[in-house]
């Protein structure tokens, strides 16, 4: 098998294909020599750059640093900071790429200097995967068509006023799936214990209830399921890839590896998908007549209404309709499936805390019922446990890409406009200047005894960001919160979960657009409450 190179956009490019382009890339090399004899011409203010990384090849950069071999991207920025300091330059193809490893410099970064590092890069499957950049999540541009439609989205669907309104369905989702567990159960008595695959039912779970909020439909098991899952894992592999052309633009017309045939062919699915749902809703317009506004249920009912008359930046309305549905449908059901399976496994591999959460169940909510929204507030060492997954494995452990936009100073250092800007966020919630025992599980360290217990994960406190920073902060932080302990605590209080033969979970991750686990989480579960609670 080929070795291959994973960057912190995702990037996966073939050893062999770069040494097959080789002399091209020598050839080349001239373009540096000439760059950075122009370099020295540039004002003296431009000169005070970063520490740059040793290493660094002719126009692929640092690219070969990143091979996946030993440690994943974060990992290996985070190495690289213990070495050159909290802030340093590498580059990515020709890309001049800043790298950020401290919550100080993260907080200069995207509070005073917010409004010129909003942008991102462009990328190719991006590009295509968006609706050519419609879909404001891949959005390259800080600019006012991103921010309407971010705030549509926001309004429509992801408010405190309307994720209070959708709370009865959130509950009733979940139940309806701890109850397919109790059933299955139930038809194999003889059995102790049922063998559950966590990542399908949690998957399945969120799936349908951001189908809910945003298409006002939900999914049976099936086809129209699995073609579904499957369509959003096409997605979500791809989605945080890089391609050759990318990283080395004067060779955008190569195709290596293939990854853009194949997100043509993964976004034809995923389009179809969409088109299939947006025609349900237009069809129940023509049924209802004259009273279907009143009728229409989801963002993607109600949106085109909501476009007439607005700018879109020469898209159709229905392009920007499918390209906005799609952008909450896969950011909500990848990170909140991620971040769930991270916290059941932590606990899977630390029993003392699971039998601490399910104790804390047993007082509040007890045998006789299920799990409701209600309960979470009083389930404090819950909530600990998530936030130390969330401080241990976020979702996104490097934010997405940013460009800057403007010459500016960070971190005491000259930044060029065009200069791409990572932060590490991994790195960050594992500093021991902050953290006592950055890299051990400690939900305790949370509570109101400790030093931590006033920090929350909204952005405010740059020590714990999971969900990113400042005009760019995840959109869905607000149903994340919600859906989390939700779906944990009704899982923990519902069964008894372990692993097979008793053995410890295998930590290994992946990182794509999310840091997923490289192995699916398959568990044997067996209820623990009172028959009568799964009725």
């Amino acid at each position: 098998m080929a070795d291959h190179i994973i960057s912190p956009y995702g990037i996966n490019i073939s050893i062999v294909g770069l040494l097959f382009l080789f002399p091209i890339l020598i050839f080349s090399y001239y373009i540096i020599l000439i760059l950075k004899n122009k370099a020295t011409t540039l004002p003296h203010k431009l000169r005070s750059q970063p520490p740059e990384v040793a290493g660094g090849w002719p126009i692929i950069g640092h690219l070969l640093l990143l091979r996946t071999h030993s440690m994943l991207p974060h990992e290996t920025f985070g190495a690289l900071a213990d070495k050159y300091g909290p802030i340093f330059l590498i580059r990515l193809g020709v890309h001049p790429t800043l790298v950020i490893n401290n919550w100080e410099i993260a907080k200069e970064c995207y509070t005073t200097l917010d409004s010129i590092v909003s942008s991102r890069p462009k990328t190719s499957i991006q590009k295509e995967l968006s609706y050519n950049f419609a879909g404001f999540g891949f959005r390259p541009k800080y600019d006012a068509f991103y921010r309407n439609m971010r705030k549509m989205a926001v309004s429509e669907v992801l408010s405190n006023s309307r994720l209070e309104i959708q709370r009865d369905m959130r509950v009733y989702e979940v139940n309806r799936g701890v109850k397919e567990i109790y059933n299955s159960w139930t038809e194999y008595r003889n059995e102790d214990l049922i063998a559950v695959d966590l990542d399908e039912w949690i998957g399945n779970i969120n799936l349908n209830v951001i189908l809910r909020m945003v298409c006002g439909k939900r999914m049976a098991e099936g086809s129209e399921m699995e073609r579904c899952r499957k369509a959003m894992r096409g997605f979500f592999e791809l989605a945080g890839q890089v391609t050759v052309g990318d990283a080395i633009p004067f060779l955008k017309f190569l195709d290596l590896g293939g990854y853009l045939k194949t997100t043509k062919e993964v976004f034809k699915e995923l389009d179809c998908i969409m088109e299939e749902w947006l025609e349900e809703h237009r069809q129940k317009k023509r049924d209802a007549g004259a009273s279907a506004g009143a009728a229409e249920k989801g963002l993607m009912g109600v949106m085109p209404l909501l476009l007439k008359g607005m700018e879109l930046d020469g898209y159709d309305a229905d392009t920007v309709v499918k390209a906005t549905c799609l952008t909450l449908i896969s950011g909500g059901t990848d990170t909140m499936t991620v971040t769930i399976t991270w916290a059941i496994s932590l606990l899977l591999n630390n029993q003392d805390a699971l039998r601490r959460v399910q104790e804390e169940l047993d007082i509040h909510v007890g045998n006789k019922r299920l799990v409701n929204e209600s309960d979470i507030n009083k389930l404090v060492y819950l909530q600990a446990v998530i936030k130390e997954t969330l401080r241990l494995y976020p979702a996104g452990p490097l934010s997405g890409a940013r460009e800057v936009t403007e010459d500016c100073t960070i971190g005491g250092y000259n930044v060029a406009s065009g200069t791409h800007l990572i932060t590490n966020i991994w790195k960050i919630q594992r500093d021991p200047r902050v953290w006592t025992e950055p890299s051990k599980f400690k939900p305790e360290r949370f509570l109101s005894s400790h030093n931590y217990d006033y920090m929350d994960v909204k952005g405010q406190h740059f020590e714990l960001s999971p969900f990113g920073y400042g005009r760019r902060v995840c959109p869905g932080l607000g149903i994340s919160l919600m859906m989390t302990p939700l779906v944990l605590a009704s899982l923990i209080h519902s069964f008894d979960v372990t692993t097979y033969d008793d053995e410890p979970v295998d930590m290994a991750a992946n990182l794509g657009l999310t840091m997923r686990r490289v192995k699916p989480l398959h568990v044997l579960v067996k209820p623990r409450l009172l028959a009568t609670a799964y009725a």
